[in-house]
Parts: structure tokens; sequence; C-alpha cells
């Protein structure tokens, strides 16, 4: 019997020269292929990673900073600061001596007929910024009570309203005029939004930060919050009714000898805010190889120029409705 073996031996074949060439020359063709589409995968990747952060720093901020305005002017029960007592007059900046820091200015807290003010493109607060506060920049102050009912605490700035009044006390025990019955306790609740130019988590990256009324120990104090690192510069205006038609006549800028003002000389009687404009530069926390900002911002009424940097950026801007501000 004649073996197999050797015949199949003999159509067994290796690969030629060429044939090894062309294979390698496929082969690298496809790695290099599928390398320079993960390359580019990749970077689109970074590239919407940086796109959506800063959005999502951008509608963080907004959001904080709208719910604030949206409920300005709502002191528990009514929607009427003249009717507040204890609130700062003109003559008298805490009529009832109620025991709220006077660190950021001796009305800062009890201002009430301002529900909403600021400084325009500077920092004015009697109290220091954390920090360099950033330039260019306005400080938003809002004033209101807290939306739900809040248990007595005494050292705490509270209201008692009714649907015709209030009173502010601090004791922590229900004012005697007032019963449980028709009437209901809410914290006073103060902000004032500014921008730093370094965050304590991030150093060298701009931040958002606010000043809150709050109370420590069993007595109110001013605490510094550090709110959305990223946030560049912030602005805003005020939309103004000024015939009590409950439509904005006019957009002013916050603080000095405004019209909504009543201590102000130029006050315009009956002229109420109803109407907020908000404006927030928002940057990258790292710079980016490969990108140049040349975007020219003006937000609000500041012309910030060309940052010619390597940070993406983006300005966002929303008109907000004041819910209790209206007749």
């Amino acid at each position: 019997m004649t073996s197999v073996c050797p015949r199949i031996r003999q159509r067994q074949h290796g690969l030629t020269l060429v044939e090894l060439m062309v294979a390698l020359a496929i082969g690298s063709f496809l790695i290099i292929g599928a390398v320079q589409i993960y390359n580019q995968s990749r970077e689109a990747f970074v590239v919407n990673e940086s796109i959506a952060r800063v959005q999502e720093t951008a509608q963080f901020a907004m959001d904080t900073i709208e719910s604030d305005l949206r409920m300005a002017s709502n002191w528990g029960r009514n929607s009427r600061a003249l009717a507040v007592e204890g609130r700062s007059l003109a003559e008298d900046a805490n009529p009832l001596g109620l025991s709220v820091p006077t660190d950021c200015g001796n009305s800062w807290a009890l201002d009430l007929a301002l529900a909403i003010d600021g400084n325009n493109n500077t920092y004015a607060l009697g109290c220091a910024s954390s920090g360099t506060a950033q330039t260019n920049s306005d400080v938003v102050t809002i004033r209101r009570a807290s939306v739900l009912p809040a248990p007595l605490e005494p050292g705490r700035v509270q209201i008692q309203s009714t649907r015709v009044q209030g009173l502010l006390f601090d004791d922590g025990a229900m004012p005697s005029e007032f019963s449980p019955a028709d009437s209901a306790t809410h914290n006073l609740l103060v902000h004032s939004y500014y921008v730093a130019q370094t965050s304590d988590l991030m150093p060298g990256v701009p931040t958002l930060r606010r000043k809150t009324l709050t109370v420590d120990g069993g007595a109110p104090v001013i605490r510094d919050q550090e709110v959305a690192h990223g946030v560049e510069n912030i602005q805003l205006q005020l939309g103004v009714d000024i015939n009590q038609d409950n439509a904005v006549d006019r957009y002013v800028n916050p603080g000095g000898n405004s019209i909504y003002d009543p201590n102000a000389t130029n006050y315009i009687p009956g002229a109420r805010v109803i109407a907020a404009r908000l404006w927030l530069v928002v940057r990258g926390v790292t710079p980016e190889v490969g990108i140049t900002d040349t975007r020219t911002y003006k937000p609000g009424d500041v012309n910030l120029g060309e940052p010619n940097d390597n940070f993406r950026r983006m300005q966002v801007s929303k008109t907000i409705l004041l819910r209790n501000a209206r007749i």
C-alpha cells in the first residue's frame, strides 16, 4: 500500500515575498484607518464633553439665580413689602432692633422695598468679597421669603404674615398680634450673587458666589458660598413698570440713583420692578488645544472684548418675569 503523505506534502506551498508584502500593506492601511477613526472619535468626544460641561455650568447657574428672581417680592402670604413692619426705612435701617448682621451694609438684610437690587459693573457691598471680585461684573441682590412655611427658630430672621400685613422677628416666638389660624411663618432669604476671579476648589478659575443670610449658633450670620465655578461674568437689567399696567416700560441697570428705589431722589412713585434680564458668560475650567476664542462678548451694558485665549466659552441670557411683583 502506497503512502499519500509525501504527495500531500508536495502540494503544500508557503507565501511568496510579494504576497507577504501585499498582505502587510493591506493590514497597515486597515490599522492606520482604524487609528484615525479612533483619534477622530476621541477628539469629538473631548470636544462634546467640553461643550457639555460649559452648558451644564451655565444651566445650573442660570437656574439657581432664576429660582431666586422669580420668587422676589414674596413675603409669605402677601407680596406687599411696604406692609412688612421691621423693614429698613430711609431714616432707620433697623427700626425693630433685630439682631441682623451689618457686614454687607446697614440695610442689606432688611431693605425689603428693594426685593431686587445690585451694583452695576462693580462690587460695592460693604462686606469683602472672597478673593478679588471680577471687574466689569454686576452684583445681584435678591430679598424674599422662603416658599414653604418654616418652623419657629430662635436667631433666624423670620416673617409672620397674613394676606394684608407682615412682621419681621428673630426671637423664635410668634408675634402676639398674629394668630396661627390666619398667618404663616417664613424664613427671610437674602442673597447677593457676584463673580470672584478664583475658585476655592479650582484656583485660577472664576466662580459664581453669593453672600447669604443664614443662622449659626443661634444667631444670624452672612455666609459666602461658592455656587458654580467657571462663571466669568454676570449682568442684570431690571424691567420697570412705571404706570402700573403690568407691562415693562423701560429696562434699567441696578444700583445707583434708580427710578425704582423709594429712597432715591429720582424715584418715580409707583414704579415697580416686574421683570429681570440676566446674562451669564461661562468658560471652561481648562484651556483646550486647537481653539482660540476670538468672539466679542457683550452681555448687558458691558463690552468684554475678545478673550483671545484657549478657553471655551458661551454666553447665555434670559428674561425672567417676577410672579409676585404684578398687581
